[in-house]
């Protein structure tokens, strides 16, 4: 069932227990995010438990939204930009859903007020050095996967995943991987060639034209997995650009 603007105005809309205003869209069969516009902003909270939503994205500006509960969905993949359309997010709750690769989950990290974070049931948290990394990538994060950050997680976490210059460790640059790592400039701490997105064919002189750049952006935010990313990517090593792409 798409999540139509008609979809919207028939759902539920209540004060709950904390006072909040939470908006019910459970179980659903919603594969999508879209049309939240139309709430207007008035929302606390959203509840998108029990549905078949791939990618966390796709929000307009909510500056009123504190709580996501998407538990129980197919979400893969992370906008880097959620924080810029849930500046409040809060908290955030992804329990059992199939987010594979711990580079999405350091999308969050422009989340600068998220503080509660669940992860379990995706395979993401299976990952050996998943909660040291999460716990480096997302400083402001209280609570993960329902247990306290202590300060002795903290201290550990950093002292694994970054030097005593303030880079990322061979470890964190590993699971950074190619895109994030070198606009973390890992090359100086892993010794190894990097794919930089604003340059083409790996060159280090010729940089992307912002209408390039912009329509690499829209063809990866339209693309459907992971594997069309990937694709996209090796596209873009090989000097094909995007520009005049629908």
């Amino acid at each position: 069932m798409k999540l139509t603007p008609e979809l919207l105005s028939r759902s539920s809309s209540s004060i709950n227990t904390l006072k909040d205003r939470s908006l019910d869209l459970r179980g659903l069969k919603i594969p999508a995010i879209e049309n939240l516009g139309v709430t207007h902003d008035q929302n606390d909270s959203i509840d998108f438990t029990d549905n078949d939503i791939r990618y966390l994205g796709n929000f307009p500006l909510l500056s009123q939204l504190k709580h996501l509960q998407l538990g129980n969905n197919l979400i893969s993949r992370i906008d880097s930009r959620l924080g810029y359309s849930l500046p409040a997010l809060h908290s955030l709750d992804l329990t059992n859903n199939s987010i594979s690769d711990l580079a999405e989950v350091g999308h969050l990290s422009r989340c600068t007020r998220l503080e509660y974070l669940c992860l379990m049931g995706n395979p993401v948290s299976r990952e050996k050095n998943y909660r040291d990394f999460v716990i480096w990538k997302l400083p402001q994060v209280r609570v993960l996967d329902y247990q306290r950050i202590r300060d002795k997680e903290r201290a550990l976490a950093k002292e694994l995943m970054e030097t005593e210059e303030g880079r990322p460790t061979e470890l964190a640059a590993s699971i950074l991987k190619d895109s994030e790592a070198s606009a973390m400039d890992v090359d100086d701490v892993g010794k190894k060639k990097t794919f930089e997105p604003g340059r083409l064919n790996g060159s280090s002189r010729r940089l992307l034209s912002a209408e390039e750049r912009r329509a690499i952006e829209d063809a990866i935010e339209k693309s459907e997995s992971l594997d069309e990313i990937r694709r996209l990517e090796e596209q873009l090593k090989m000097g094909h650009t995007f520009a005049g792409s629908s």
